[in-house]
């Protein structure tokens, strides 16, 4: 195809040069630069007054290049869309270049293998989350003397005030102790 593409360019080039009066009048007439009662008026008001809409489909064009090379296969020189995460979601690479797919598109068995391999790596994620959360909740819980911040004072204790600070929410229950006195 490419030897194609430049064998047609070659031949175009070759035309283009020997039939050079031709095309140069042709070049002239389209892009205004002849039969007009001033130099360049024809190209300004004609073929130069293109320029902002060819930059504003440059600009299109450039937007939509970056929204595919987003979406592209992060394999250098892969045009292919990558819609499978690689390494922790880091790379966003095709069926071919994914290392789980080995270059084949994937079988159903593959997807469950892969999909029952992900649920045990999360329910291990989640096992160990819990018996982490397990192992604080039960350390306070053993040790009888509460220590640490928000833990009532020796003083407080002796004078029944278990209230130890401000914020701090009364926990005897008895609503007397919120009324002042006059």
């Amino acid at each position: 195809m490419t030897a194609g593409l430049l064998c047609a360019a070659v031949a175009g080039i070759a035309l283009w040069v020997i039939h050079a009066r031709l095309v140069g009048h042709w070049l002239q007439v389209h892009t205004g630069t002849v039969n007009e009662p001033g130099p360049y008026y024809g190209f300004w008001s004609g073929f130069g007054s293109d320029l902002t809409e060819f930059g504003v489909i440059g600009a299109i064009a450039t937007g939509v290049y970056q929204l595919i090379k987003k979406y592209n296969c992060h394999e250098p020189g892969c045009w292919r869309v990558g819609n499978q995460p690689a390494a922790g979601g880091q790379f966003s690479l095709c069926y071919r270049h994914h290392p789980d797919y080995q270059g084949k598109k994937p079988t159903h068995e593959l997807i469950q293998r892969l999909h029952r391999e992900h649920l045990k790596r999360q329910a291990a994620i989640h096992g160990k989350q819990n018996e982490v959360h397990e192992h604080l909740i039960a350390k306070p819980a053993a040790s009888h003397g509460v220590s640490g911040p928000g833990a009532p004072t020796a003083q407080a204790a002796s004078d029944g005030n278990t209230q130890t600070g401000p914020g701090t929410p009364d926990v005897t229950g008895d609503p007397a102790r919120h009324v002042k006195s006059r």
